[in-house]
């Protein structure tokens, strides 16, 4: 089973107390489809302009990413700089510059308008909805959105949360779209929107996912090293949906195995700038850390009483 990735393609320049990079691989779909690709195909949806480099495209070809679906059009590449501080659960946006990405209009291919699973990575909702227009039998869909797009283009933000199965936002995005300051009362409300479930990511502190009346807590891997954050909410749901696509199955059990898979994919991409960590990355590193989660929160049951 494949999954379908709508997204930015950008190039990106960060700066962390550990280093700066400029001008390097970055977007919602880079990071998202890189890591999706280690459990299943998929399937590429983005623009970039005429500037876009064309080694950029290796990393895609050499993980097997199917981009019929970028398309390469005149003008600037989406470009985003940012900077973090010793805190690095938050970017400071130093410049943001949509460029061709700001007159982005998916187009599915068709063999892509089949895909079962589908991840409309962060966009404009109007652009979401889009998308859901021209896949045709989805098995599931799940959505990323932000406080600009919850600002703005609210109506339009819930018209797609009535038609997605999952739903992954921040903590404080969740507040904000439900207007309830506790994290717990708030995805009540955001499941009563439209979605079957939700995970709210909350950085360095893992993340929480409520799937009906369930929840489930996945804590972040203790790393040594963080060098830079971006794309890891991205990464993470490229590792969540590209294990469901792998083993086909959206039960609960699956949901939990395909959350610890995301924060694993998660804590790679953390290690280093772009996407240089998933590139050198291989399968059994990532099986030896999914084991090594299961450790971090493994205990016994209190003995029985009399």
């Amino acid at each position: 089973m494949g999954v379908l990735v709508v997204g930015s393609v950008a190039l990106d320049s960060v700066k962390t107390p550990f280093g700066a990079v400029e001008n390097v691989l970055g977007g919602s779909a880079s990071y998202f489809s890189t890591a999706a690709s280690f459990f299943t195909e998929v399937s590429l949806v983005g623009v970039v302009g005429d500037d876009f480099p064309s080694q950029a495209l290796t990393l895609f070809r050499d993980r097997e990413i199917n981009i019929d679906g970028l398309e390469r059009v005149p003008g600037k590449t989406f470009h985003w700089a940012g900077e973090y501080s010793y805190d690095l659960n938050e970017a400071i946006t130093l410049d943001t510059q949509l460029n061709v990405f700001e007159q982005f209009r998916p187009k599915l291919p068709a063999a892509y308008q089949d895909s079962p699973y589908v991840f409309l990575a962060n966009i404009d909702p109007e652009l979401q909805l889009d998308v859901l227009n021209q896949v045709k039998h989805p098995k599931f869909v799940a959505c990323d959105t932000m406080n600009f797009w919850i600002q703005g283009k609210l109506g339009a933000l819930m018209a797609v949360l009535q038609r997605v199965d999952l739903l992954t936002i921040n903590e404080s995005e969740a507040r904000q779209l439900a207007q309830e300051p506790n994290v717990v009362k708030a995805a009540r409300a955001i499941l009563q929107m439209g979605p079957k479930a939700l995970i709210v990511k909350r950085g360095e502190y893992g993340a929480l996912m409520f799937n009906g009346s369930t929840m489930f807590y996945a804590p972040a891997y203790p790393l040594e090293a963080v060098y830079d954050p971006t794309g890891a909410g991205d990464s993470f749901a490229g590792g969540f949906m590209g294990y469901l696509a792998n083993v086909d199955d959206v039960s609960e059990e699956a949901m939990r195995q395909a959350i610890i898979m995301g924060s694993t994919m998660a804590s790679f991409n953390v290690e280093s700038f772009s996407l240089e960590r998933l590139r050198s990355l291989s399968y059994a590193e990532i099986r030896d850390r999914f084991r090594a989660f299961k450790g971090l929160v493994n205990f016994a049951d209190l003995p029985e009483t009399t």
